[in-house]
């Protein structure tokens, strides 16, 4: 590890949040090395242990460190965008403690030896852990399943092709009863390629007015629908990442009613931006899949306080200038999203939508519980991953001053709400450094 082992901390005068259980109470909690060693309203009414370290929070809220379940590191391959330190930093500044990343590397995460790689490269920086995902497909070229079972067992969590839909319906069938046999999970980029290729932002009017070509909303509903006939006929475990359309939302409900073994997450930006962020030729705005309309954006926001929606990822995909100061159509997807993932979600309860627990819990235990990590929830012996921030604390986004190495976040120049104040993994303060 980068730092010593810490011995007893004790963090008093807390609003502790575990939206796992519930809790939402004034207390304290208790690190002993690595792990939580007590936590609670009644901790520390007989005192705080003798030696130990002692963290005033102030009022100040305390919860379970953030879990991104989905996010692209680009090392090893394209450390010029972010590395794992990089990435690393970033997270931690935003609360993150546990991030999983996708598996389009250069290598692709398709052997036991990059998986391992990846987490042994993460446990020596010591800042945020990361788990990864292994390619669905040998090199994510959706033609040859990958080895599923040995690369479970080296650590992969479940199993995609990234940013790529698995295109063929056999490639997609073969792969959920492959997985099925392990207990695997199966995520998918929902999004029907062929109707996809040469788009730049969402097909409607604006792109319309703009010259530029669209990607239909229709191309994530068709991919849901082929892909729940799918999961019916092999009883296989799927998850659909950033969910983005109205229509998507009712195809994973409807799936959902029928017992069909199917999850979903969402990222920021389709329930905080429409496709009029895409304004002036943003580029930061072009995301994969692209902003929606205003009617789309808010069935985003119904689904997550329904509970259709499980939890929602920072989808963070790094690119350095080159690849967005170009024009619209010629520049790269995605936008950075390690540091704006916490006061981005908490809009949902400033915006009156949900609880603060309920939207704590979206980053926290829901995502875990979707990928069976044991993280994002308070409990005695568990790793003393957590985070201390002011929900209330508005500060704007600035992307030049983002840790990540690369600019290009979505909500530059946005005025947020809900600051961290102090990130804390295995015990060791990590941030501010």
């Amino acid at each position: 590890m980068a730092t010593q082992t810490p011995g007893l901390v004790a963090y008093v005068n807390a609003r502790l949040l575990d939206p796992a259980s519930g809790l939402d109470a004034v207390g304290g909690v208790l690190t002993k090395g690595e792990s939580i060693a007590g936590f609670g309203p009644t901790l520390f009414q007989d005192g705080v242990p003798e030696g130990a370290e002692v963290v005033d929070c102030g009022g100040l809220c305390l919860s379970p460190g953030l879990v991104d379940m989905r996010m692209q590191l680009r090392e090893p391959g394209e450390e010029h965008k972010e590395t794992i330190r990089s990435a690393g930093e970033a997270a931690v500044a935003g609360g993150v403690t546990a991030m999983v990343c996708l598996p389009n590397t250069h290598p692709v995460i398709d052997e036991v030896a990059t998986v391992e790689f990846v987490a042994r490269r993460a446990r020596k920086i010591g800042l945020a852990k990361v788990y990864p995902y292994a390619a669905a497909t040998k090199g994510c070229e959706g033609s040859e399943l990958s080895e599923m079972g040995m690369l479970a067992e080296a650590g992969a969590l479940a199993f995609t092709d990234g940013v790529k839909a698995i295109r063929n319906a056999q490639v997609m069938r073969r792969a959920l009863s492959y997985a099925a046999t392990f207990g695997l999970l199966i995520v998918q980029h929902p999004e029907e390629p062929s109707m996809a290729e040469g788009g730049a932002m969402n097909e409607g009017e604006t792109a319309t007015r703009m010259g530029l070509s669209g990607i239909p909303a229709a191309a994530e509903a068709i991919m849901l629908e082929r892909d729940m006939r799918l999961v019916e006929l092999t009883g296989g475990r799927y998850h659909a990442a950033h969910v983005s359309t109205a229509a998507g939302v009712e195809i994973i409900r409807k799936a959902r009613a029928r017992g069909l073994k199917v999850t979903c997450d969402t990222a920021p930006p389709y329930f905080a931006l429409n496709e009029l962020a895409v304004g002036d030729y943003r580029t930061f705005a072009k995301l994969s899949p692209p902003l929606r309309t205003e009617a789309d954006r808010q069935a985003i926001v119904a689904a997550l306080a329904e509970g259709v929606i499980d939890a929602v990822a920072s989808d963070h995909s790094p690119q350095d200038q080159d690849s967005k100061r170009q024009p619209f159509a010629q520049a790269e997807f995605g936008g950075i999203g390690l540091e704006t993932l916490l006061a981005v979600t908490l809009e949902l309860y400033h915006n009156g939508h949900m609880g603060l627990l309920d939207a704590l819990k979206l980053v926290t235990c829901a995502p875990a519980d979707v990928l069976g990590l044991a993280a994002g929830r308070l409990r005695v012996g568990a790793a003393a991953d957590l985070v201390l921030f002011d929900p209330q604390r508005g500060w704007q986004v600035v992307a030049d001053r983002s840790r990540s190495k690369s600019k290009n976040s979505p909500f530059d120049g946005r005025p947020v709400q809900g600051m961290v104040m102090r990130t804390i993994v295995d015990g060791r303060s990590v941030f501010p450094r």
